[in-house]
Order: structure tokens, then sequence, then C-alpha cells
């Protein structure tokens, strides 16, 4: 897509945009912590965050959602994650750069995510860019979640932009399928949160990023 094509860009959230993975590797030794249970090591708990607290509750204690302790656990993560969403959470070292040569070129950007507005809002709001994205669209603001790409298309309707000029930027697969299926270009990040980094060459992204550094040259 040539740059003079290019309209919006879309931003998945946790582990695309911005670096979430602290803050839950700190809420979720707590809980262990409070179990009498040791640390674990951070790299361990971050290849699953962009799975959200379902995988954290699996990470942290083996939990599914039909065991009974499940849904404690569950619940206990979230109040202590809302509790302090942005203690340690960052945008991801080179975003900064990269959103402010978007928004001098006046290419509008927003973030498509699949994080509860609970948490998704105050987080962008304690980043400083709620008032830079124009759109942000949580599961709460649609039916169905991505990968179907209803909030993908809400944010090019709110936007004025065409899914045909506009770029989705993610970290999971189903970022790419709801890209794909919004009838947008995709772009991969490699360094997201992904538990095996080498299946990212089969989501048929449009491109792939491994860095923020090479993401930024890919929407040049």
């Amino acid at each position: 897509m040539k740059t003079e094509q290019l309209s919006t860009v879309l931003f998945d959230l946790d582990g695309t945009l911005i670096d979430t993975a602290p803050d839950f590797i700190r809420c979720l030794n707590e809980l262990r912590q409070i179990d009498g249970l040791p640390a674990l090591p951070a790299e361990h708990i971050r290849r699953s965050v962009s799975n959200g607290a379902r995988a954290m509750v699996r990470v942290g204690f083996g939990l599914e959602p039909e065991h009974p302790g499940y849904l404690a656990k569950h619940t206990a993560f979230l109040d202590l994650y809302e509790a302090g969403v942005a203690v340690e959470t960052r945008l991801f070292e080179g975003m900064d750069s990269l959103l402010q040569s978007l928004e001098q070129r006046e290419i509008p950007w927003g973030i498509v995510t699949n994080k509860p507005v609970r948490f998704a809002a105050p987080l962008v709001q304690a980043l400083g860019l709620a008032e830079r994205c124009a759109s942000l669209v949580c599961p709460d603001h649609v039916t169905d979640r991505k990968p179907h790409p209803e909030s993908l298309l809400l944010a090019c309707q709110q936007i004025g932009a065409e899914p045909e000029q506009a770029i989705y930027v993610g970290d999971h697969e189903r970022d790419i399928v709801a890209g794909r299926n919004a009838r947008m270009k995709t772009i991969a990040v490699r360094y997201g949160y992904i538990e095996e980094p080498e299946t990212v060459d089969l989501w048929q992204a449009d491109m792939i990023a491994d860095t923020v550094n090479d993401l930024a040259k890919l929407l040049q």
C-alpha cells in the first residue's frame, strides 16, 4: 500500500501498541504469593499475556474455567489488575515516535482491542493516549469480538476511513484474521506476546515486523 493511499492505522493494544506484560506479571505473582507460591519467571507469563486473564489463571494456577476454583482466581486477578493497570505499563520503545510520525502526516490512528473498556479506557488515559487516538473500540462496543471484523469496521466508521485504505497491526493470529475479514491490509508484529514466534509466518499477514523500528519503516 502506498503512503498516499493509507487513510488510517489501527493497532491492537496489548503486545502491539503498549507493553502491558509487566503489570500482568506483577499481579499474577502477587496472587501466587498470597497462596504461598513462588513467583513465576517473567518470560513464562509474558508470552501468554495476549490471551488475557483466562490465560493468566491457567499459567499461574493451572485452572480452566470449568474448575470450581477458577472463578474466584479469575475475579481476584481482574480486581488486582484494575487497581493498577498502568503501574509499570508503557508504550513499547520507539512507539511514541511512530505515533508522532503518523500524526505529523495527518494519518489518524486508533485502537481496536479485545480488552474490556473497564481496563482499556483508564489505561489509554493514564498513558496520555486518549486525546491522541481517533478511536478506541473494545468488546463492550460491539456484538462480536475479534476475529470477527465488526470492531475494526466500527473504528473505520468512527474515523471516517475506508477499510480498504486502512492497516491493522496486531500480535495475535486473530488480529490478522480480523483485519483480513475487514478487507484491510495487515501487519503482524513478532515483538509482541507470542507463544511460538515462528508461527507468525503462517498467519498470512500482508507484512511482518520483528521490531517497532521495522513497523515504523513499513508505515512510512
